[in-house]
């Protein structure tokens, strides 16, 4: 179950489309050259290529298991995890100052990547874990900053996200865990957690749990929510492990993917540990503002689960190549008597270009994506900034719910590429499949992805931001236009007919939202697959407009070639589709509600 870095075409996506160069212009990353940055990649590639890929398949059935409330997990994670801490990837992203390498969002999302692509499984304890650093960088006092961060980055500690409840699952009005004051600047947290990825395991010494819970006084619904560090064993003032807090795993779940995951019910307040009822916790940042910090936390998550998207489509094309190469059936269409590989057959092609095509597409539209993060974070032009932080946010429901929706579909498409194989679990083919499930489901179902696009995203300002990316869109079209040769019109033809039908949809939500949104919320989903298509059609015709370039100035690497033929592809195949969805939206939001619910 090998698995090779596509670090080629993650350099061209850096370079060439993300405006790697410009970065590095900014103050922050002045020492930052474009060797080092190969270096990090190829060193990031050998590690999960060699280390963690390997466990993937075997950690699907022999992945770890609970036995008094301790677990182990699948074998080999623990060592890997070691080397991974150790080499430095947990603090790529993070600041110097807390012992990270501050490198830039662009050049750690394909290192994001590559884990996720190596095991799904193992890549969520790192997630999760950034995910917590980010909190506290956005919301810890330095007190909290001082103690917490710099051993989670160390890989000493690491970090879990506990919203969800028995009755509270994406409705966060509905927590009901508890935390009382004590008096001494701690609260007793008490209650009951579920979902929790990687609430308990053998990684390290300490687990640090952010917390959402309500203080005895906060008002009900989502402003009585506030945010607490729950330690599984306490810290003393000078750093080293105390007593063991009151909080335990009562069970792992039983899932349909990512097994190697252990995800924990954790019970709060079970008078087990040494410190009396109660979880001992800290308060982040003010009371009742809990939720707010969360959705750091969230989006960081949100953005990493639409990579984990991008990197389980790329193993999945990656096996299905290498099955369609060696798997020898039927005769070749235009004659001979012999079987040839399947790979010959051109409706396996066309389901390997539909896997090749999204993933690289979906790659590409993150790292654009990824760049706006940087500039906003770290640009002293403070206008520039503010765009750029409106360009990430606006995109990030996209890389989510686009990316992972895609995904289920490209690991399907693997599956009927291995045939009956394919759903054998011996082959692997299988796990893609099952992996890729949870991941339009967590971090925020698709449909939560899309309420917001349309909310937040795109009725709230009637519609001007779409309408700048839409603008970007047809300036791309003007560059192909203006090129003229057959690739470049075949992609420009079927991008307006896309752009066309965003704009209706944009102009059709602006106009409605307020007035039907039932109507309006119906095309939430088809509204971001839509986006998600044309934005990614767009991304790959601006690949395609560097390659025919490259071409032009004497390259002649079968790279560039291929990304011209991959451009065109989903131009025909997937942007050729939008107008027909543009339309579901604007008219069909009537049939979607016409039934009550006692019909169904």
């Amino acid at each position: 179950m090998s698995y090779t870095p596509p670090v080629k075409d993650m350099q061209f996506v850096i370079n060439e489309l993300a405006g790697f160069e410009d970065l590095l212009k900014i103050p922050a990353w002045s020492d930052l050259d474009a060797d080092t940055a190969t270096a990090v990649l190829e060193e990031n590639a050998r590690f999960n290529s060699e280390v963690v890929a390997p466990l993937n398949h075997a950690s699907d059935t022999d992945y770890g298991k609970l036995e008094n409330g301790v677990v182990t997990t699948a074998p080999g994670f623990k060592d890997a995890f070691k080397q991974f801490v150790d080499g430095g990837w947990q603090g790529i992203l993070h600041p110097a100052e807390y012992g990270g390498q501050g490198m830039p969002k662009l050049l750690a999302t394909p290192c994001i990547e590559m884990v996720n692509s190596a095991s799904l499984s193992f890549a969520l304890c790192p997630l999760l874990t950034d995910g917590a650093i980010e909190a506290l960088l956005t919301a810890g006092s330095d007190a909290l900053k001082t103690t917490y961060i710099g051993p989670m980055i160390e890989g000493r500690w690491t970090g879990t996200m506990n919203l969800t409840e028995p009755g509270a699952g994406s409705d966060l009005a509905q927590v009901r865990t508890r935390a009382v004051p004590q008096g001494d600047g701690t609260y007793r947290v008490s209650g009951q957690k579920i979902f929790i990825t990687y609430g308990e395991h053998d990684f390290c010494e300490n687990i640090i749990h952010l917390v959402l819970a309500r203080l005895p006084d906060a008002p009900e619904g989502v402003k009585g929510i506030s945010l607490f560090v729950v330690p599984k064993f306490l810290v003393n003032d000078d750093g080293s492990l105390g007593k063991r807090n009151d909080v335990w795993c009562a069970s792992i779940e039983h899932k349909l993917g990512i097994k190697a995951s252990p995800t924990a019910v954790l019970l709060f307040g079970d008078d087990k540990g040494d410190v009396g009822p109660g979880g001992i916790g800290y308060l982040v940042g003010e009371e009742n503002r809990g939720l707010e910090y969360m959705f750091v936390m969230m989006n960081a998550a949100r953005f990493g689960v639409g990579m984990q998207g991008v990197a389980v489509a790329e193993r999945a094309y990656q096996k299905a190549v290498g099955y369609a190469k060696d798997r020898t059936q039927s005769r070749d269409l235009t004659g001979g008597k012999e079987p040839v590989a399947i790979i010959n057959h051109p409706d396996v092609k066309r389901l390997l270009m539909n896997m090749r095509a999204q993933t690289e597409g979906a790659r590409a539209l993150a790292y654009v994506a990824a760049a706006y993060y940087d500039v906003a974070h770290h640009s002293p032009d403070a206008e520039a900034a503010a765009q750029a932080q409106a360009d990430y946010e606006f995109l990030v429901p996209i890389v989510k719910g686009w990316s992972t929706e895609m995904s289920i579909q490209v690991a399907s498409d693997g599956v009927q590429v291995h045939g009956g194989m394919g759903f054998i679990e011996e082959t692997g083919a299988a796990q893609y499949y099952r992996d890729a499930r949870i991941l339009t489901i967590y971090e925020g179902t698709t449909a939560i992805q899309a309420n917001d696009f349309v909310g937040r995203k795109t009725a709230r300002d009637g519609g001007a931001l779409a309408g700048k990316f839409a603008a970007k869109v047809k300036a791309t079209i003007g560059e192909l236009e203006t090129l003229g040769d057959a690739d470049s019109i075949a992609v420009a033809t079927n991008l307006t007919q896309g752009v066309n039908a965003f704009e209706q949809v944009v102009a059709y939500i602006a106009k409605n939202a307020k007035a039907d949104p039932k109507g309006v919320y119906a095309g939430s989903v088809p509204y971001l697959k839509l986006a998600g298509i044309v934005f990614t059609g767009w991304q790959l015709a601006r690949a395609l407009l560097v390659a025919k370039a490259k071409l032009a100035g004497g390259e002649t690497d079968r790279f560039f070639v291929n990304k011209i033929a991959t451009a065109r592809f989903f131009a025909e195949h997937f942007v050729s589709t939008a107008s027909g969805l543009g339309s579901a939206i604007v008219t069909g939001g009537a049939s979607v509600n016409a039934l009550a619910p006692e019909d169904f």
